[in-house]
């Protein structure tokens, strides 16, 4: 008996998705609830799952092809019948892929082969950059699949082992010359009409200052045991910049605003989105009521949707809302930026990496573990006094965490 798989629902206004991953091929065996397909919308992957056991027949769309809800994309063959599928069932053969498709097939499964050839197009250029045999590594990627950061730590394993890490592409003739064009995901595009939209739509400025991280540094190691003990989850910085930053939204309602029309629309809620890294792209799922949350729920929140954005399972309420948005550049190492709103909020938080610096106190030149921190602001709602005073809170409130607990 045949069985077609549909292209689920999507979420709120999203009526298409396109074909990022076959995750299983024709020929092979497939159990209820299996995900046999990633789709990629404007904001986040959906998986597609089996609607019963059996063996996948067909695939009727290639990756890279469009795809609308309740289209047909697969046919499974149920039961024992089904096992007779042909393996060498052509894919997409009643879809053929567009001219411009990039020609990636799916990412391994756990026990399936690692060859460049089946690595997601992200995975195999990092393969080649950095000389590391997929064979060798350990996916951690929804079932067992090699993920972008799986073959960075491993480079890094192998630098710190004193073993060569020199791409394959080194070895090739020096006058050959090599090119790859790899189509752009929906989230990718997506991400890049968003901060377009961004420059062109709002008065962008920005605004620094230095923050002295010592006071948090010392909170932090005092109780970073206890407090992992008592709730399960580790004490990081962003419970602290949370917070800081929900004091000053508090104060200056305008930076938690947005513009809707010819309105402001001001908050009374701190809904806090989270800039984390995805195997596609920066996304920014929103930690909700932050105002109302405690350090240990703050860190959870987070840490959850850290592990869903690796794994690709973050869905459309995850990223849906937001009246503030942190971005943290100093986990990839980066001193100062300017980062770009993200619309219709009108702040984000810049936060970077901790370094010691001299500074001056009481007189005396001391050294500081220092952090730069920037906001950027519509100036058409947030004016430049408004935006120098939250940011100038929020320093204060790191420098002196006491503030967080009794409000000021």
């Amino acid at each position: 008996m045949s069985t077609e798989v549909k292209v689920p629902t999507l979420g709120e206004s999203v009526s298409e998705a396109t074909i990022g991953q076959w995750l299983k091929q024709p020929g092979e065996t497939v159990a209820l609830d299996e995900p046999i397909a990633s789709l990629e919308t404007d904001k986040v992957a959906i998986e597609v799952n089996a609607p019963v056991a059996g063996v996948l027949s067909q695939q009727l769309a290639a990756v890279g092809d469009t795809v609308t809800v309740s289209a047909i994309i697969a046919v499974i063959e149920e039961g024992a019948a089904g096992a007779a599928a042909p393996k060498a069932a052509a894919p997409a053969a009643a879809a053929p892929a567009p001219v411009a498709a990039a020609p990636v097939a799916a990412a391994p499964a756990a026990g399936e082969s690692t060859d460049p050839a089946v690595l997601s197009p992200a995975v195999r250029r990092a393969v080649l950059e950095y000389g590391i045999d997929p064979a060798t590594i350990k996916g951690t990627g929804k079932d067992g699949r090699i993920t972008k950061e799986d073959v960075v730590a491993a480079a890094q394993t192998k630098a710190a082992s004193g073993a060569p890490t020199v791409p394959a592409a080194v070895a090739a003739p020096a006058n050959e010359r090599r090119e790859e064009r790899v189509k752009m995901t929906r989230l990718r595009q997506t991400i890049a009409k968003r901060l377009k939209s961004a420059q062109e739509n709002a008065a962008l400025l920005t605004t620094f200052n230095d923050v002295d991280m010592s006071a948090v540094m010392e909170a932090r190691n005092r109780f970073k045991d206890s407090f992992e003990k008592k709730h399960g989850v580790k004490l990081g910085f962003m419970s602290f910049f949370a917070k800081a930053s929900v004091l000053a939204l508090k104060d200056i309602p305008a930076v938690n605003a947005q513009i809707q029309g010819d309105e402001i629309v001001y908050h009374d809620y701190v809904d806090i989105s989270v800039a984390v890294s995805a195997p596609n792209g920066l996304v920014v799922p929103v930690v909700r009521d932050v105002d109302k949350m405690s350090f240990a729920g703050i860190e959870k929140a987070i840490a959850d949707y850290g592990k869903k954005a690796k794994e690709g399972s973050l869905t459309m309420a995850d990223m849906t809302g937001g009246t503030f948005t942190i971005s943290n550049g100093g986990v990839f190492g980066g001193l100062m930026s300017t980062p770009i709103i993200n619309p219709p909020q009108s702040a984000v938080l810049g936060l970077h990496r901790i370094e010691d610096r001299p500074v001056v106190r009481n007189g005396q030149i001391v050294i500081r573990p220092m952090m730069y921190i920037a906001l950027s602001y519509d100036h058409r709602i947030i004016d430049g006094r408004e935006a120098v005073t939250a940011l100038k809170t929020i320093k204060e409130a790191i420098e002196d965490p006491t503030r967080l607990l009794i409000d000021l």
